[in-house]
């Protein structure tokens, strides 16, 4: 009992001296945000995983060439074809391409430009700026997606003639916030290493929920997985952990954002009769079971293509550990981060695809380091978006992986910020498991802080 209480005692006492650290700005004046960490690999090739087999490494490439196309309603020679009637943009890569293909929101949005592409008239929304982040918008009436752009006009949809939604009123461009209050926005998730969160048993991220259990409750921290409601096994793709599958993740993607119908979304969004008749089967997107002969991915459809390339994609790689940043390593820890922000979580046996009876030897028992737990939490009244998905309500979001933060631009589920101290600041508000976990951080020294900061970029 002793134990007990003076546990007690000290997160009460972390709680009051770090409630008066947050309402003082002095006690962050000399820390910043150093932005993003600069690598030599920024702008490459994509990196596969470790330890692909040469057919692993065909196959991931096939992937990446589809991931990297870009669309267009109707080509000439019918590849690459399908794009909407309405959409969010044209490539997979064009959303996922921070530091490179298969990363996140880059620098530049590449949205105004693909507004306009092939003749298009479309309205740029408000909350889609040059040196904003790509943003997808959801009506809190029905929780849905409500695509940015059209095909009206464009040289190859010919005689669509539909119009986009309306977002107005207009807010702050960069942040996203002020606007229509029925509109909420998610940012690009990053994919890299994506194929190990896949690959780590529902056992695994359950023990790691009952682990330290008398620490996460003084600090406030529950969560809980979001489930299937078919199978009952635990999702953990998407903002809200809403997706089982990359498979799954991938179909849906490719019918929501690019309007592209698939063997998994077979109808099309928008079934306006003008803007069907443009040529394309429906799915857009099938098994091509004519394609025989080598390379054997030709048989693959494209969403199938996608899935191989994150699959198969290397996580990100942190930056060699400096004394700050292994100092920083020390208080992510004393704080509470890591309650949450899991640093890793093992796979099980991975099966290689095409070979049921081989598991992935890249992908099989391996160390993910992904620092998240995959569970949704509560992050209160800052954060709040009013969409239930699954089991994870209006204010509940996966934890989201930090591995690759020190190369991510925007942060948060909308993007709101680029400045990790802003983020965690906005960490904690009435209702949300972090709000000690970011208080006990705004009352460390400045250099503590720092240190923090770095280590985060680091990774």
């Amino acid at each position: 009992m002793r134990l007990h209480d003076t546990a007690i005692h000290t997160a009460l006492a972390a709680l009051l001296v770090a409630s008066s650290a947050l309402a003082s700005p002095a006690a962050v004046a000399e820390v910043i945000d150093p932005g993003v960490r600069q690598a030599g690999t920024d702008n490459g090739p994509p990196p596969p995983l470790a330890g692909l087999t040469a057919d692993e490494v065909a196959f991931f490439q096939d992937g990446l060439a589809r991931f990297s196309a870009v669309k267009m309603v109707r080509s000439p020679t019918g590849d690459n074809s399908g794009l909407g009637p309405r959409f969010n943009s044209n490539a997979c890569a064009s959303c996922h391409i921070q530091p490179f293909v298969g990363g996140s929101s880059p620098f530049v949005n590449p949205l105004p430009a693909v507004a306009h592409a092939d003749g298009a008239t479309n309205a740029v929304p408000w909350f889609i700026v040059t040196n904003g982040p790509i943003r997808e918008a959801r009506f809190v009436s029905d929780g849905g997606v409500h695509d940015l752009f059209v095909v009206t006009n464009r040289s190859d949809a010919a005689g669509c003639q539909i119009a986009q939604p309306s977002f107005a009123p207009a807010g702050n461009g960069f942040t996203g916030q002020g606007g229509n209050p029925n509109i909420v926005y998610r940012i690009p998730t990053p994919l890299l290493g994506a194929g190990l969160i896949e690959a780590i048993p529902d056992s695994a991220i359950l023990a790691n929920a009952r682990a330290d259990a008398f620490t996460k409750r003084l600090f406030g921290v529950s969560g809980h997985p979001n489930r299937s409601g078919n199978d009952g096994t635990i999702t953990r793709f998407g903002w809200k952990a809403q997706n089982k599958s990359l498979l799954l993740f991938s179909a849906e993607a490719y019918n929501v954002e690019m309007g592209i119908s698939n063997l998994i979304f077979p109808q099309e969004r928008d079934e306006t009769p003008a803007c069907q008749g443009l040529g394309n089967l429906t799915p857009n997107d099938t098994s091509t079971f004519g394609a025989l002969t080598p390379p054997n991915s030709a048989v693959l459809s494209d969403m199938e293509g996608f899935v191989d390339f994150m699959r198969m994609l290397g996580p990100p790689v942190p930056a060699q550990p400096t004394v700050s940043t292994q100092h920083g390593a020390a208080v992510f820890r004393a704080v509470g981060c890591g309650l949450c922000h899991t640093p890793v979580l093992a796979t099980g046996p991975a099966i290689a695809d095409g070979d049921e009876d081989t598991p992935s030897l890249a992908l099989s028992n391996q160390p993910a380091r992904l620092f998240s737990d995959l569970l949704v939490h509560h992050m209160g009244a800052a954060l709040v978006d009013g969409i239930t998905q699954g089991s994870a309500g209006p204010d509940e979001f996966r934890t989201a992986p930090l591995w690759g933060v020190g190369q991510r631009v925007f942060f948060l589920h909308d993007g709101r910020t680029s400045n990790l101290i802003h983020a965690i600041r906005l960490h904690a508000s009435p209702g949300s498991e972090a709000t000690l976990v970011a208080l006990t951080f705004f009352s460390l020294s400045a250099q503590d802080q720092q240190d923090l900061i770095y280590f985060l970029r680091s990774l």
